[in-house]
């Protein structure tokens, strides 16, 4: 976890600024283009009439005070303060459609990654992180909402009063308002310089917080073993390296911050003093009144902080780049999986499925399945065992289309699976995990995720076919009982038959079962299986199981081993032919079947593994003669 953590802050902070990625958010705009229109044209007015105060005061001084003209001095008051209503009610305008904007930018960012991530393969989850996905989803959209509210406001504001004021100081004297534009540039690049090494110092201060951040979880978590091996003085040495590596980061960004401010301040004087030492000589040959000089330092004055807001807004823009480039790469990534363009709906699943020499491979390219056949016929419940590993997840994942093989077919109803839209193949399937998956609300709601047109009666008819009803009416508040996030309120098997109960709802064709039995206890597990047998009756089904008990009943049993099929058969005939699914199975059940039968003392060493099975068959199908005689 602290070696992600450090990652995901380092890979914040490295991204630069680049066109494209600009371009790309400005694209996000367009559907609000009439937000953006109003927003530049309130805040275009208000820039405006912030320079034309200027230009104001300097009326009052030339015209009126000067003069001592009370008459100009009260008209121009007057215009002063109807601007003034007008421009508050601008500011707040602007205000309001930049974060307007933003939010509308933001729900559109969340809803196309919410869907992207919905089409996406199985295999992009098992390659990312599920928090990563979560922080682009919340924290990076919301960078990018603030860098088209803010980032915009702040920029487009700084833009809008460096032109305003360079157009009014060059209606009041072109000469002095060239003196500015030549220092402009060397202000904004300053500024520009700065703030990029103060950027630079401020990612190495959050690098080396991470890393301290991590080493604290560690050694929190590892205290016991940090203890155990003595290993504090050594992790002392290594926390000061940190420490230290942060604190000097630090100290750099805060003098550079320091310095920052007065640089840009120096310039700005030297930019004063050039303006009041050449507009001084311009009054004495009556090219420049004194109202106009006052004008002119108020607009440099003025134009500083835009200036500095350029430079901070540059700089706030890195870490809104970065996470817009990481939406952008999630967004751009198509999923492994996807339908064909003639691709057409399955009518059904019900009919003949056939694994025509499948050949399958993960990332690494480790074969997983090779050269497998199966066929399964309508209404069959095929049992598959084996060793982890093995590749019987696999076989139901290719099923579903979460994968496809790269070698062979996969048919349903004659047909290859390929020809089916993935929507109408997904909808037909029912799956029941080992740890079911349950979403925060009620029983009732969890339930009807598996129907959401279903009525509450056919809501309580689903779980009591799936042998739920019982227990969830001993609950407080029974089908409105919240089951916590992700269902934490109830136990394993609760929440297995309440998944149980969902997927005999929603009346699918086809069910995989997945371990469903293998965290709980023996009596939920008989409730369980139950519950399964109600859900599958009738209906082709896949079933995972390592509790062998629970494959019993199935018409095949599939022992699958290195990809392939080792042996196939009923229950029965796999314990007669002595093979794998033999061994699997005595493996299992000797301990607890030679407790509850008495076997134990009867055999010893290698006997007792190859006649237990047998024996314990023979008890179950013969009572005991000496039990029978004295009851």
């Amino acid at each position: 976890m602290a070696e992600e953590i450090i990652e995901l802050e380092e890979e914040e902070y490295t991204s630069q600024l680049t066109a494209p990625v600009l371009k790309r958010i400005m694209q996000l705009l367009k559907p609000h283009w009439k937000w953006v229109v109003g927003f530049l044209i309130t805040i275009g007015l208000t820039s405006s009439l912030d320079a034309y105060f200027t230009y104001l005061n300097k009326q009052m001084v030339d015209q009126g005070i000067a003069l001592g003209n009370k008459e100009v001095l009260l008209r121009l008051a007057t215009i002063y303060g109807s601007f003034i209503l007008l421009q508050s009610a601008m500011i707040f305008t602007f205000i309001y459609l930049a974060g307007v904007l933003g939010e509308r930018v933001q729900y559109d960012l969340r809803k196309l990654l919410f869907n992207h991530l919905q089409d996406l393969s199985l295999s992009y989850y098992a390659q990312n992180a599920v928090g990563r996905l979560i922080a682009r989803v919340t924290s990076d959209t919301g960078r990018v909402s603030d860098l088209v509210t803010w980032g915009i406001v702040d920029s487009t504001w700084a833009i809008m009063n460096i032109v305003t004021s360079l157009t009014f100081m060059t209606i009041i004297n072109w000469k002095l308002a060239i003196i500015v534009s030549i220092i402009l540039p060397v202000m904004i690049f300053v500024a520009t310089k700065f703030q990029k090494y103060i950027l630079v110092e401020f990612r190495q201060s959050r690098r080396a917080n991470s890393k301290i951040t991590g080493a604290y979880n560690e050694n929190i978590q590892g205290v016991r073993v940090v203890k155990a091996l003595g290993r504090e003085d050594e992790n002392l040495v290594e926390f000061q390296e940190l420490t230290t590596k942060m604190y000097r980061a630090s100290y750099r960004a805060a003098w550079l911050s320091a310095l920052f401010l007065p640089t840009v301040q120096i310039i700005a004087a030297i930019a004063l003093g050039a303006i009041v030492w050449y507009g001084g000589v311009q009054i004495q040959i009556g090219l420049i009144t004194i109202g106009g000089i006052q004008a002119f330092v108020s607009y440099l004055t003025f134009m500083m902080w835009p200036v500095q807001d350029l430079a901070r807004v540059y700089a706030e823009m890195q870490h809104s780049i970065a996470s817009a480039e990481r939406i952008f790469k999630l967004v751009d990534t198509p999923p492994d999986i996807h339908n064909k363009p003639d691709a057409i709906p399955a009518q059904t699943l019900m009919g003949k499925i056939e694994f025509d020499h499948v050949d399958f491979y993960y990332e690494d390219r480790k074969p997983v399945l090779t050269d497998f056949t199966l066929t399964v016929n309508p209404g069959e419940m095929i049992a598959l065992v084996g060793p982890t590993g093995g590749g019987k997840s696999t076989i139901v994942n290719l099923l579903c289309r979460f994968y496809q093989p790269q070698k062979g077919t996969i048919s349903i109803n004659g047909r290859d699976y390929t020809d089916y839209t993935l929507e109408s193949i997904h909808s037909k399937i029912g799956i029941v995990l080992q740890t079911p998956h349950l979403f925060s609300g009620t029983v009732r709601e969890n339930i009807r995720y598996g129907n959401l047109s279903a009525t509450d009666e056919q809501v309580e008819e689903a779980a009591k076919v799936a042998g739920a009803h019982d227990f969830i009416v001993t609950l407080e508040k029974g089908y409105e009982q919240n089951v916590g996030e992700s269902g934490n309120q109830l136990s394993v098997g609760q929440k297995q038959l309440i998944s149980l109960a969902r997927a005999v709802l929603a009346r699918l064709e086809l069910f995989i079962m997945d371990e469903a039995t293998s965290s709980v206890d023996t009596l939920t597990e008989s409730l369980i299986q139950k519950g399964m047998e109600a859900l599958m009756k009738g209906r082709t089904s896949f079933v995972i199981a390592h509790r062998l008990s629970t494959i019993r009943r199935a018409n095949r049993i599939l022992v699958i081993e290195d990809g392939k099929i080792a042996e196939q058969g009923t229950h029965a005939e796999l314990l007669r032919q002595r093979g794998h699914y033999y061994r699997l199975y005595t493996q299992q059940f000797r301990h607890q079947l030679e407790v509850q039968y008495g076997v134990s003392n009867e055999l010893t060493g290698d006997d007792r593994s190859t006649v237990t099975a047998d024996s314990i068959m023979m008890r179950r199908e013969k009572p005991n003669e000496e039990s029978v005689a004295a009851d």
